[in-house]
């Protein structure tokens, strides 16, 4: 069994607990959390030990992995100090808030060869591997577009707001909303180079924003676009939605479905004919032991305890690939400082490229 201990037992705190506590694998031995009440219910009615301190829980626990729940702004120093007790770690997402904290906790993990994940469960749901699938596959063509949309009701008027809202504890709709988006992107289409043209709003929060939009540009001339909201009431909960363009067809994917249009059949869509393919996410996902939210909570927490199993260092959602998202945050918050001036020169390590398809891009895409 997997000694497991989790930190921060809020709203994904406990849906992780729920999920941790059912695993075959997992003995979750402990939690952590500062408010009293909360701590002292779930000793009282479910029989966990809880602690207030996190020092003293890694002090007294024998544990083998932690999963980390807590506010965005904790997750660096908290990740760091289970890695140096040589403790496997799965952390909420964002992973960091500050991208000299992820270098540096990406090579510590790396060197001590700790498993290390991040909650990025959208890789988890059947649609967006598809969609994955179809991109790596060829059978889009050369990829030239991709749009990345999230929306949903959090922030429908002016208040205090939670951690969520404040701007050095949870980061807002760009940490909170955006970062889901920017990952699938990655996930599906890859790390764009630079960003530019961001747009961020305040529509009721008075210290974050409550929307998001930019470009996205990559070195062979392909773009995209980011549009970020969560002050839309329209939608019940939230709604995340990836479409991406090619020279052979399209495809878009959310959380209910994978459709795909081809030009020309392709080998990496064995079976498909020309024009629409829809695959269903009930098609496309296997089924897990425990249901809470949806299965891919439960398939990302059943990931990280075979990866422990397994050894497996180099998987899914590593701190790597988190890393990768919030160095695209990262490049949104430069633009949107001026660092590009509106030109989208804002871009990995400070250094700008092209923003302008290359002479000739789309005369190649057409021929």
């Amino acid at each position: 069994m997997i000694r497991t201990a989790m930190v921060g037992l809020g709203k994904m705190g406990l849906s992780h607990l729920a999920i941790a506590r059912a695993h075959p694998d997992i003995d979750l031995v402990a939690g952590c959390d500062a408010t009293a009440y909360l701590t002292d219910i779930l000793t009282k009615h479910a029989g966990l030990k809880c602690y207030a301190d996190f020092d003293r829980m890694l002090a007294e626990e024998q544990l083998d992995a932690l999963i980390v729940a807590t506010p965005s702004k904790l997750h660096a120093g908290m990740v760091e100090k289970a890695l140096n007790k040589g403790l496997h770690v799965f952390c909420e997402k964002p992973f960091v808030l500050d991208v000299d904290d992820g270098s540096r906790l990406v090579a510590l993990a790396e060197s001590k060869q700790l498993v290390n994940q991040v909650g990025y469960h959208y890789r988890f749901v059947g649609a967006f591997k598809e969609a994955a699938r179809v991109v790596k596959s060829g059978a889009l063509g050369t990829v030239h577009h991709v749009r990345a949309e999230a929306y949903g009701p959090v922030v429908l008027r002016q208040k205090g707001g939670t951690w969520r809202s404040a701007k050095n504890e949870g980061g807002g709709a760009l940490y909170d909303y955006a970062c889901h988006a920017i990952d699938l992107v990655n996930f599906i289409a890859g790390v764009p180079s630079s960003v530019g043209g961001v747009v961020r709003h305040g529509v009721f929060s008075r210290d974050v924003d409550d929307e998001v939009y930019g470009s996205f540009y990559y070195p062979n001339g392909a773009s995209g676009q980011l549009c970020v909201n969560w002050s839309d009431e329209s939608f019940r909960k939230m709604s995340t939605k990836i479409s991406v363009w090619g020279t052979n067809g399209r495809l878009t994917a959310d959380r209910q479905e994978c459709q795909v249009y081809l030009r020309e059949p392709h080998a990496g869509m064995p079976g498909a004919d020309k024009g629409w393919t829809v695959r269903y996410t009930t098609d496309l996902s296997d089924e897990v032991w425990f249901y809470l939210r949806g299965e891919e909570y439960s398939a990302q927490v059943d990931y990280f305890a075979q990866s422990i199993k397994a050894k497996r260092t180099d998987g899914e959602n590593t701190f790597r690939s988190a890393l990768d998202a919030d160095r695209v945050v990262a490049m949104i918050l430069a633009d949107d400082a001026g660092a590009g001036a509106g030109t989208g020169s804002a871009a990995v390590g400070g250094v700008a490229t092209q923003q302008t398809p290359p002479k000739g891009f789309f005369a190649r895409l057409r021929a």
